[in-house]
């Protein structure tokens, strides 16, 4: 809830989370912690995917519930892409 107030408020600035190497729900909540502190400063958290080399599920579902309304994705690897589309298909089936 405290997120979507935070959301609401104008955010004029953004601030750059840059996400490399290996993205597993084991890191989840400190990526979570940092989104939120971005937000709790009015400022927009873009996540730059492109050193990402890996991730599981946990983390896929993370950006899928994230994107556009609590982050943006930027620099996001083409497979990252492909596997949240898939993902979005199969919610929908």
């Amino acid at each position: 809830m405290r997120n979507r107030q935070i959301a609401a408020q104008k955010i004029e600035a953004t601030v750059t989370i840059r996400v490399s190497g290996k993205l597993f729900q084991g890191h989840l909540s400190y990526l979570d912690h940092l989104v939120e502190s971005a937000a709790e400063c009015r400022l927009w958290p873009l996540l730059s995917l492109s050193d990402l080399k890996e991730l599981d599920r946990a983390a896929i579902l993370y950006l899928l519930r994230g994107d556009r309304d609590r982050f943006a994705l930027v620099s996001c690897p083409t497979f990252v892409r492909e596997w949240m589309d898939h993902e979005r298909q199969q919610a929908a089936a």
